[in-house]
């Protein structure tokens, strides 16, 4: 396959709103070893996207400046020592960085064969959702069959992919959105109990639906004084696992509750992990997810789609909260 020496690409002209994106023509990325080059098809937006375009959350040392942690495409080349990869291979990877352009290098134990039945724009929309909801949800607080599971914020990237993975995972689950509509998309998504935050109390329904017991796991985006709320919502030994905070970092905490319900409370990042970490986080996910969405029982909801070079108009969108899923550009 003879490489194109430069590619479209959108990057961060300065910190700001969504106009800070640009259109740009960038030098092709070149593959190191264990590195595949993929041809990029489409690439998800996720709300770190947005905190990197706002100056909040760099990229890591070494990571592309440009913007998008997910794609999907076909691999274009082979970095030294790949092996099980070959050019054309459909494939979907996680990136740490370099996602808004029509090329991206990614480790190779970071990609994920497209699953069987997929468009590329949908499996563009899996790998950033489906390893933090797989190692907050599953492997962090510890998700089992049988256990009651609580989201906030159901209608997300994330809170979809959670709903219909703590489902297909046996749990009963609980998702918090704002107003009627999401509230409805929240049970096409699986959620046996849908809470419009908008006009309920999440903490006396979830007290209500399970005889004052409560919930074992919360999955909290949210921060603020949430967690004080969730902290009353869990159950004995319950646990909280904290992968935002849009309504902020720092909490005030009585943690006599924690101590006497015997509570975990936890968190993690993702993106600044090794590549050793995130290639076990990928070998799970193909072990147990993939099989879940080739049987149609776990889908990317894809909300919108923009082509690359309206990258600040799916921004826009994201920050309005007014999306059901994923939004994707394409290329």
């Amino acid at each position: 396959m003879t490489l194109p020496e430069t590619m479209r690409a959108v990057e961060i002209r300065s910190p700001g709103g969504p106009e800070v994106l640009t259109p740009v023509r960038r030098p092709l990325p070149q593959p190191g070893a264990g590195e595949l080059l993929i041809r990029v098809a489409a690439a998800g937006v996720n709300r770190p996207d947005v905190f990197q375009r706002q100056g909040t959350y760099p990229p890591p040392p070494g990571a592309s400046d440009l913007p998008g942690l997910e794609v999907a495409g076909t691999v274009a080349a082979l970095g030294a020592g790949v092996q099980g990869w070959a050019v054309g291979d459909p494939v979907c990877a996680l990136l740490a960085g370099g996602g808004y352009a029509e090329y991206a290098a990614a480790p190779a134990p970071q990609c994920l064969p497209v699953p069987a039945g997929l468009s590329l724009e949908e499996a563009a929309a899996l790998p950033e959702t489906c390893f933090t909801v797989w190692t907050n949800v599953v492997e962090r607080g510890g998700l089992r069959a049988g256990d009651s599971f609580l989201v906030h914020g159901g209608t997300s990237g994330i809170g979809s992919t959670a709903i219909q993975l703590a489902k297909a995972r046996g749990a009963t689950v609980f998702a918090t959105a704002g107003g009627p509509e999401k509230v409805e998309a929240c049970r096409r998504f699986g959620a046996d109990h849908a809470i419009d935050y908008r006009a309920e109390d999440f903490v006396a329904v979830v007290k209500q639906a399970t005889g004052g017991r409560g919930v074992d796991v919360i999955l909290d985006m949210v921060g603020g004084d949430y967690v004080a709320r969730n902290i009353e919502a869990l159950a004995v030994e319950g646990r909280h696992v904290s992968i935002a905070f849009l309504q902020g970092a720092k909490v005030a905490l009585n943690l006599m509750p924690v101590m006497l319900k015997r509570l975990t409370l936890t968190g993690s990042t993702l993106r600044a992990r090794s590549v050793a970490q995130k290639g076990a986080l990928a070998e799970a996910l193909r072990r147990e997810v993939w099989p879940l969405i080739e049987q149609g029982r776990l889908r990317p909801h894809i909300h919108a789609r923009f082509p690359l070079e309206q990258a600040a108009a799916a921004h826009a969108l994201m920050e309005s909260s007014s999306h059901v899923g994923k939004i994707v550009l394409t290329l």
